[in-house]
C-alpha cells in the first residue's frame, strides 16, 4: 500500500490551498492522499433553526468539490475522501495516526486561531504524532510558494535531537528537486565569559560560532551522507531562532522547524521558534515532532 498524506478541508479559501498544496506534495512523492472533513451533529441547546439534511449534504459537497477539483487538475493522483464523524481535533489526530503527514490551511498574517479549524489548530499541531504542514492563504486567496525556492530547516540542540526535523527536510528536498538550507541560530548566553562550560566550548572551537558550525556540521553529516543527491547550505547566524528563520525563508518553498510542546493556562503549546514561524511565514511551514 501507498503511504498516505491527510489533508483536512471545510470548504474555505485556506483548506483548498492546503489540499492544492497536499495534493502535488502526494504526486511528487508518490504518496496517496486522504482527504477528510470533520462534520457532527449536534443540536444546539438555544432555539435555532437547524437542517440536519441539509448539513450533512453540505459535508458531503465540500468533499465532491475538493475531491472533483484536484482528480482534474493531478489526474494520477491517487484519492480517498471521507466526512469524518467525530469533533475537528480528535477527528484531525485519528485521521493522521497511520498518516505520513497532516497539512492544514491557514489564513494571512495574525494569531494562531487563524488556522481553517479555529484554535483547534493549535491543539492539532500540538499533540500530533506526525508532522503537521500549515499553508498559507491571505485575504482569501492562497499563497503560491516559489517553485525553484529552497527548503529551509531549522535545527537545533545534537543529533539525536534533531534527526527527525532533519529527515523530514532532506526528503521533501530530495522530492522536490531543490536545495536544502540548514540554519542554526545560537546568541552568547548572559554568563558567557562567566561560566567555566561555555569556556571551554569556546576555547575548544576558537569561539562560540564555530562551535555552532561544527554542531550544526555533525547534525548535518549522516542525512547528507544517507541524500548525496540534495545541495545543502550551511547557515549559523546570531539571533533569534524565529527572527533568522524568517528571514532565511523569506523566498521558500517550505519551511521546516522543530516541536516542543509544553503545558500551560490555556493549554497546550508548541515551542516560541515554531509559534513565531507559524504566525509569520508566508511559504508552507511543516512542524515535526521531536523524538
Amino acid at each position: 500500500m501507498k503511504r498516505t498524506l491527510v489533508v483536512g478541508v471545510d470548504g474555505s479559501p485556506e483548506s483548498r490551498a492546503a489540499a492544492d498544496w497536499a495534493a502535488r506534495e502526494a504526486v511528487r512523492r508518490d504518496l496517496s492522499l486522504r482527504v477528510v472533513h470533520a462534520w457532527l451533529w449536534q443540536p444546539l441547546a438555544y432555539p435555532l433553526a437547524q437542517d440536519r439534511d441539509a448539513e450533512a449534504r453540505r459535508a458531503e459537497d465540500i468533499l465532491k468539490e475538493t475531491e472533483g477539483d484536484l482528480t482534474h487538475r493531478y489526474p494520477g493522483l491517487t484519492l480517498t475522501a471521507d466526512v469524518l464523524a467525530e469533533p475537528p481535533v480528535p477527528a484531525l489526530l485519528r485521521a493522521a495516526e497511520d498518516a505520513e503527514t497532516l497539512v492544514l490551511g491557514t489564513r494571512g498574517h495574525g494569531a494562531l486561531a487563524g488556522f481553517l479549524l479555529g484554535s483547534y489548530g493549535r491543539q492539532v499541531i500540538a499533540a500530533a504524532e506526525c508532522p503537521v504542514v500549515s499553508v498559507r492563504s491571505a485575504h482569501g486567496r492562497p499563497v503560491a510558494p516559489p517553485e525553484r525556492g529552497e527548503v529551509v530547516v531549522g535545527q537545533q540542540g545534537g543529533v539525536a535531537e534533531s534527526s527527525e526535523v532533519l529527515r523530514f527536510a532532506f526528503e521533501a528536498a530530495a522530492a522536490a528537486g531543490a536545495p536544502l538550507r540548514a540554519v542554526r541560530a545560537w546568541y552568547a548566553p548572559p554568563v558567557y565569559g562567566y561560566g567555566l562550560g561555555p569556556m571551554w566550548s569556546a576555547d575548544r572551537f576558537g569561539g562560540l560560532e564555530p562551535y555552532e558550525k561544527a554542531a550544526l556540521e555533525q547534525a548535518l553529516e549522516p542525512w547528507r551522507l544517507k541524500h548525496p543527491e540534495v545541495e545543502v547550505v550551511e547557515h549559523v547566524e546570531q539571533g533569534g531562532g524565529g527572527h533568522v528563520l524568517l528571514t532565511a525563508a523569506s523566498d521558500a518553498r517550505l519551511l521546516v522547524v522543530g516541536r516542543r510542546v509544553r503545558e500551560s493556562s490555556v493549554g497546550m503549546r508548541v515551542g516560541s521558534v515554531a509559534h513565531a514561524v507559524l504566525h509569520h511565514s508566508v511559504c508552507p511551514v511543516a512542524v515535526v515532532p521531536h523524538p
